[in-house]
């Protein structure tokens, strides 16, 4: 389970290089592999790389453990996996034209009229 600690250094570290749009989502009720899943997004493939790379030593340095990196090469869709945190760093158009947002409210959503 993702701790507020966690999550919040995680949320500090991605405003830290400026990322943008960040979205929270909680799925740990829906989800297999991960509890929280963070989207954000850079404004060109080098501040991504930027991003994800600051995420990835800030990682490294509180011992967090990293799972697995994914996009990084390219900058466009770059995806971490810190366990019971993954976050999605996306350029603005990637972003919006795979509508992941959609996918992950519904996931949510779904969370809470489950508890209702």
């Amino acid at each position: 389970m993702a701790d507020t600690a966690k999550l919040e250094a995680i949320i500090g570290w991605l405003n830290e290089k400026n990322a943008g749009n960040i979205d929270v989502y909680d799925v740990k009720n829906n989800s297999g592999y991960t509890d929280i899943i963070v989207v954000c997004e850079g404004s060109v493939d080098q501040h991504n790389k930027a991003i994800a790379n600051h995420l990835l030593d800030m990682a490294k340095e509180h011992r967090l453990h990293v799972i697995g990196k994914e996009g990084i090469d390219f900058g466009h869709w770059i995806l971490i996996d810190l366990a019971d945190v993954v976050v999605h760093i996306f350029l603005p158009h990637t972003r919006q034209y795979y509508d992941i947002d959609e996918i992950f409210k519904k996931v949510a959503d779904t969370k809470e009229q489950k508890e209702s």
